[in-house]
């Protein structure tokens, strides 16, 4: 779940993959995604990950309760030159609406090859999506490619989290990455927020939304549905 900093409301999910194997048990995505990348098998899988988001964000706008949802696009298949076909397919065959959905890529895979990064996110967007650059701050962080990309939001990594409070570098590193974002108008997403601290520190700060371990662990659609049952009960 992704909350408001300032209300503590859920605001969003991301969607994330997780492999229980009868034999092998919890299989983490640090084993699984670089084997499914190296055999072309992510972009079968990218694909599965974009139809049951967008089957669960539909589901929970008729249900009432629409949620956006983000999910992470692999730099494998944002090479391909259909994705925004792809996303637009995925929507029109679950009655999901483009709005409730984030679509994630890396700095990294976007700043690679920058105008082809710029073709497809302004595809995206024209779609009704809003477009997240992922891990910034770890990658080539080209501020020039930034302005010129259709971004909505950032989200800062969890590697720059995990210091705060005590580590000057990583307060000094996050504090540039909100005011920029601030300055942009940028919304701002911290990742792997695990402590009150870590809360206290972002919401002196002003970034809006995070995600982590204080609010909660990832978990099924299901378990999230009846969270969200709860949030508006108490509302």
């Amino acid at each position: 779940p992704q909350v408001d900093v300032a209300t503590g409301a859920i605001v969003g999910a991301e969607a994330l993959l997780r492999w229980h194997d009868p034999v092998l048990g919890h299989v983490p995505p640090t084993r699984f995604i670089p084997v499914a990348e190296a055999t072309g098998l992510i972009l079968p899988l990218s694909a599965w990950v974009l139809e049951t988001a967008c089957a669960q964000i539909a589901a929970w706008a008729q249900a009432g309760s629409p949620l956006r949802v983000a999910i992470n696009v692999s730099a494998q298949q944002f090479r391909q030159r259909d994705l925004p076909e792809q996303v637009r397919a995925a929507l029109a065959h679950t009655g999901a609406q483009a709005q409730w959905l984030d679509i994630e890529i890396t700095e990294t895979a976007a700043m690679t090859q920058p105008e082809q990064a710029r073709e497809q996110l302004d595809a995206l967007v024209a779609l009704g999506c809003r477009v997240a650059l992922d891990d910034f701050g770890t990658g080539y962080s080209s501020l020039a490619y930034l302005k010129a990309l259709p971004v909505s939001q950032l989200k800062i990594d969890k590697s720059f989290m995990d210091g705060i409070p005590h580590d000057a570098n990583d307060v000094a590193i996050s504090r540039a990455i909100i005011a920029l974002a601030q300055s942009l108008g940028l919304t701002l997403v911290a990742e792997g927020v695990e402590t009150e601290a870590q809360l206290t520190f972002l919401r002196q700060y002003g970034c809006e939304v995070y995600q982590g371990w204080l609010f909660a662990k990832a978990m099924k659609a299901e378990e999230l549905t009846n969270l969200l049952r709860t949030s508006l009960t108490l509302c």
